[in-house]
């Protein structure tokens, strides 16, 4: 069972940054994906940002060159850095994971974190 916490999210005024984190208790060796979904009151649920275990990243369109996922060296901790905060980007934000030979990071995916509330004050 792969267990998936997220940290970080809080309250930011329009053009602030924060940093997500999300500590996966898995052996990320193998072939895997993990990103970031966030969710909106009264919206669908968005992906935003992926990178899979050859390093592959991909972005939502609405936060390209604002978001930078990445990972720490042992691959078990997952970041999401967001500069230029939009009152937009107000969400709760999920960390992802799915792994195994057949991993893609298209969904479904296997694991969904308790997510982290990220709320932009015009």
């Amino acid at each position: 069972q792969v267990r998936l916490m997220e940290s970080g999210g809080g309250s930011v005024q329009a053009g602030g940054s924060l940093r997500l984190s999300c500590a996966a208790s898995v052996y990320t060796s193998h072939k895997y994906c993990m990103g970031w979904f966030r969710q909106a009151p009264g919206k669908e649920r968005e992906g935003v940002a992926t990178i899979d275990s050859d390093g592959t990243t991909n972005y939502a369109d609405s936060v390209k060159g604002r978001f930078t996922i990445s990972q720490n060296n042992a691959k078990n901790i997952l970041y999401l850095q967001m500069n230029g905060l939009k009152p937009e980007d107000t969400a709760m934000y999920y960390c992802v994971y799915d792994g195994g030979a057949i991993a893609t990071c298209e969904e479904p995916f296997s694991y969904w974190g308790q997510g982290t509330q990220v709320t932009v004050s015009s």
